[in-house]
């Protein structure tokens, strides 16, 4: 695909806290949702290149809900990683910058919905994530 999407976050943390709890389910659970009506339930990752990550997302009503799984293609502990899910990719780096460590998160686009659309919502998961890392 071309047109990937760039989503950013600098988080003041340090990378390892940020790398926990960017990849730990007992946080994922916490954060991985755009807007506070929405919950993720539950979460599993399988850490290892061929693992799986796996996230259940859905609406707090019960009105939709969705399953996000994508395959480890490569990792570098505390560091980055990139999955497939579908057809599409996701690379995920941290970069510590002092006392805090920014997150760059690049993804393939989906045909269903605008870039700006799917942009506005990786970005506010990402901005839920620097929220619950920053506040715990």
């Amino acid at each position: 695909m071309n047109n990937q999407i760039t989503v950013t976050a600098n988080v003041n943390a340090d990378s390892k806290k940020v790398w926990d709890f960017y990849t730990n389910p007992e946080h994922i659970t916490q954060w991985n949702f755009a807007d506070s009506s929405w919950h993720c339930p539950k979460a599993t990752n399988d850490l290892k290149v061929g693992g799986t990550y796996f996230a259940r997302m859905e609406a707090k009503d019960g009105s939709y809900g969705f399953d996000f799984e994508a395959i480890y293609d490569k990792i570098n502990i505390g560091q980055s990683f990139s999955y497939s899910f579908g057809e599409r990719k996701a690379t995920v780096e941290l970069k510590e910058k002092g006392e805090t460590t920014e997150i760059v998160v690049v993804f393939d686009p989906e045909n269903e919905n605008s870039i700006e659309l799917q942009k506005g919502g990786w970005q506010a998961i990402l901005n839920n994530f620097k929220k619950y890392t920053e506040s715990n």
